[in-house]
């Protein structure tokens, strides 16, 4: 087994200190109580202030511990935020694809839709905020097993002929979108009907949500059920739009 990463220890060192003191501090105090020379402290200060976990005095430049480490293991993610940072971007990926865009989280309940827009054709349309998706029939279900966003489905219910009802071809499936970087579904729920997803991630790289597309088979899929690359791109670039959008919001 590989032995402990020696930088891991080290930020975990300069969180423990920073949560034992009575105030912010400087980088020189730092160093000095763990015994590290100063441009490797600030370096690993620097780190954990991009990711939240230590903010710093615009006033002193002193550091303390930061919000984000509260939030661990609280199922924190500000859905009114997630939205208001991804709704540009989920109507041009409508606008772009003619086809509903949703987004969704994992929740107590399951995989649950926080963002819903509409197939932009002027078709009476349901708005599926608040439906709980089966997350092993589904592509932003995949999305969040793959990275274990969502909690592992207990038997795995059929819903057409086409939906992955054996636990290890599951497997097969959630190992092969965290190879590529998306999940798609055909016909897995729904019959006559196909989607895609990918990961949305939080500052720090954390997958908090997933974004996709659902539509006809015909439209999404060529005439052998493969889903078209120029779809999967449009729904990846979307993605990585809100992951930087949510970045630049901290």
């Amino acid at each position: 087994m590989p032995g402990p990463i020696q930088s891991i220890e080290r930020a975990a060192a300069v969180l423990r200190l920073l949560a034992r003191g009575s105030g912010p501090m400087a980088v020189g105090e730092v160093a000095a109580a763990l015994d590290l020379a100063k441009p490797t402290t600030h370096g690993i200060l620097r780190t954990l202030l991009g990711v939240g976990f230590v903010d710093q005095d615009p006033a002193t430049g002193r550091y303390l511990l930061g919000p984000t480490l509260g939030e661990l293991g609280s199922d924190h993610l500000d859905v009114n935020e997630l939205r208001s940072r991804a709704i540009h971007r989920a109507d041009a990926l409508a606008s772009r694809t003619g086809e509903s865009v949703r987004m969704a989280v994992s929740r107590p309940a399951g995989v649950t839709v926080v963002h819903h827009v509409f197939r932009p054709d002027n078709t009476e349309q349901v708005l599926a905020v608040g439906e709980v998706l089966p997350a092993h029939a589904t592509a932003l279900g995949k999305v969040l097993l793959a990275y274990d966003a969502a909690t592992e489905p207990g038997a795995l219910q059929s819903f057409t002929r086409r939906t992955i009802v054996d636990p290890t071809a599951l497997d097969r499936a959630i190992a092969e979108v965290r190879r590529t970087g998306w999940a798609s579904e055909v016909e897995e729920y729904r019959s006559g009907e196909a989607g895609i997803a990918a990961p949305i991630r939080a500052r720090g790289g954390l997958v908090v949500a997933a974004i996709g597309i659902s539509g006809p088979t015909d439209r999404l899929c060529d005439n052998r059920l493969q889903i078209r690359p120029a779809a999967v791109d449009q729904v990846r670039a979307a993605a990585v739009a809100v992951h930087r959008d949510l970045g630049a919001a901290r």
